[in-house]
């Protein structure tokens, strides 16, 4: 079930401040800053109509970039990311038999940024 609602995942910006990305400006965003707060809306409230995501939700998901990287050291990190909100919004799409709604990644981290974009494309091709 897709409610009427749009999420803005990012531990500090808010949806008029990212412009390197198409996102509907004039809508009104409900805002998480973490992973549970994340949780806690879409079980609350049900499925959002759209979802835009950061991926680093924490200082401690700063660290590791340079010019090289490849991979991100998700299992380093206490605090869950954009990437682990993904996954669960997936499982919870899958459990639901819907696909995801539509979604953009506003994240500045490339990595985590296509991390995002494929897993939740991988599982709207099975649905």
């Amino acid at each position: 079930m897709i409610t009427n609602y749009n999420l803005f995942l990012d531990d500090i910006r808010i949806p008029t401040q990212v412009t390197w990305v198409d996102i509907p400006k004039d809508q009104h965003y409900s805002v998480v800053r973490n992973y549970q707060e994340f949780v806690d809306l879409i079980t609350l409230q049900g499925l959002p109509k759209f979802v835009t995501y950061d991926h680093d939700l924490s200082d401690g998901h700063y660290g590791f970039v340079d010019l090289n990287y490849n991979e991100i050291p998700y299992d380093s990190y206490t605090e869950k990311t954009g990437y682990d909100c993904a996954k669960w919004l997936v499982d919870y799409c899958m459990k639901n038999g819907v696909k995801h709604p539509p979604y953009v990644v506003h994240s500045m981290n490339p990595v985590g940024k296509q991390n995002i974009i494929s897993y939740v494309e991988s599982y709207n091709k099975t649905v």
